[in-house]
């Protein structure tokens, strides 16, 4: 099925009204990623709030306010800093900047953007996890975004707002910009901190967590990007204001990164719960001659979704719900153009590629499907093949330290939930074949 979204001139008063813009209200303002600019746009006032709490205080602030993380999983980010543990050893910050999932691009243009609003937040929540020393792994391509955020630190740092006796609270934090080397792995939490500490990205057998025995064996808290750069502004506006933001059982506003089959494809931030008509529609309606066939509402690594969903709220529990998950709101969007067993073969490459190579379910099942796509779209395929694809993602799921391998199941059952007859298409010859098997070695 494919649904017709009309694209009008000006979307509806009530579709507007979605549009909350509070993590980047500052994008559009020349030089606000200037130390001088941000503090006329009201920088650092947050952190002169924060400092006034007691560091249990803010954490209970935070819970109060329902914000949950932005990297993927939707943890309580309050939560997530009460679990390290107030045991006088030295804790660390780590800010995963590793963005590099198909889909995803919303890290990126906040540090460009508005990087004080990222060191600004780190201070914050390094203060209330009472840690001195915090660290932003950026991916390793991001040099761009590597050297603003290395100038923004610079600059916090000669205003008084890092270092030593931070406002003349005795707070002290040092925050160091790390550039990884581009492997995928590292976005995943344990693979990053093993980076970090100069080994192999290669993820950990967990327990223990991070919480406990992260960076250097230390308790650390991993928080994603959009996580951090929120919380300067949930400090001055409110737990209420956050939570008012979003819709009844989501709090505060995401940054939906609108790709694919839409006119206007880029960064929308919205109330929580936004659905994908909405921003289509926001998006200035789908492509001439497009209709909407399927989406992923959080990148390549969550199922997708048919256009039957086009209606479903997107947070956390609607998503999850409707078979999916939020993730990054990586929203790609396609169009009855567009085929999902080609998608599906191109994410798998991807994760094939990106494996560490470290679990065996993950380095040859990926490497397996692969091929077994190869045959399919080279048109040497069988229905045996179907049940193949289905079995090795019976074997990946759960069976390896890092969501790697689960996530690349993700756009293998939902295509082959809904898009099976695409498949037999290409099985049957009624599709033509898209590469010689010759060529590739798929026969």
């Amino acid at each position: 099925m494919s649904v017709t979204v009309p694209g009008p001139r000006r979307p509806r008063e009530d579709v507007l009204n979605k549009l909350k813009p509070v993590v980047t209200k500052r994008w559009m303002s020349p030089g606000a990623w200037k130390l001088d600019v941000y503090e006329q746009l009201d920088g650092y006032k947050a952190l002169r709030k924060a400092l006034g709490y007691a560091e249990a205080d803010l954490i209970a602030f935070m819970k109060e306010s329902g914000h949950r993380g932005r990297g993927g999983a939707g943890f309580p980010v309050g939560m997530k800093w009460q679990f390290v543990p107030d045991d006088g050893q030295e804790h660390y910050l780590v800010v995963n900047a590793d963005e590099g999932e198909p889909g995803t691009c919303k890290d990126l243009p906040l540090m460009m953007n508005d990087p004080h609003s990222l060191i600004e937040g780190i201070a914050i929540a390094s203060y209330a996890i009472k840690a001195s020393r915090a660290f932003v792994y950026v991916r390793g391509e991001a040099i761009h975004a590597a050297r603003r955020l290395r100038n923004a630190v610079r600059e916090a740092k000669e205003a008084g707002y890092l270092g030593k006796d931070i406002l003349g609270s005795g707070f002290d934090l040092e925050v160091v910009i790390h550039s990884g080397a581009g492997a995928y792995i590292c976005g995943e939490e344990t693979a990053l901190l093993d980076s970090l500490e100069g080994k192999r990205g290669q993820p950990r057998l967990r327990p223990p967590f991070p919480a406990t025995h992260g960076l250097y064996n230390k308790p650390t808290c991993i928080n994603n990007v959009g996580s951090i750069a929120a919380v300067p502004h949930i400090v001055l506006g409110g737990a209420q204001w956050w939570k008012d933001l979003g819709s009844e059982n989501a709090a505060g506003t995401m940054i939906y990164s609108l790709s694919g089959r839409v006119k206007r494809p880029g960064q929308y931030e919205c109330s929580m719960g936004t659905t994908l008509r909405e921003l289509i529609e926001l998006a200035g309606g789908m492509e001439d001659g497009h209709e909407l066939k399927f989406f992923t509402p959080g990148g390549s690594s969550t199922p997708m979704l048919s256009a039957d969903s086009i209606d479903v709220p997107l947070d956390f529990d609607n998503v999850a719900k409707a078979g999916s998950i939020l993730g990054t709101t990586a929203v790609m969007i396609f169009s009855d153009q567009d085929c999902p067993v080609v998608s599906c073969w191109r994410w798998i490459k991807f994760y094939a590629h990106e494996s560490c190579g470290k679990c065996t379910p993950c380095r040859e099942g990926n490497y397996w499907m692969v091929r077994v796509y190869e045959r399919i779209l080279s048109g040497q395929g069988s229905i045996g093949d179907l049940k193949l694809l289905e079995s090795a993602c019976k074997n990946l799921l759960g069976r390896s330290f890092c969501g790697l391998g689960d996530g690349a199941t993700s756009c293998v059952t939902s295509s082959l939930k809904f898009f099976r007859q695409d498949y037999l298409d290409y099985i049957e010859g009624h599709k033509p074949a898209l590469f010689d098997a010759e060529k590739i070695g798929a026969h």
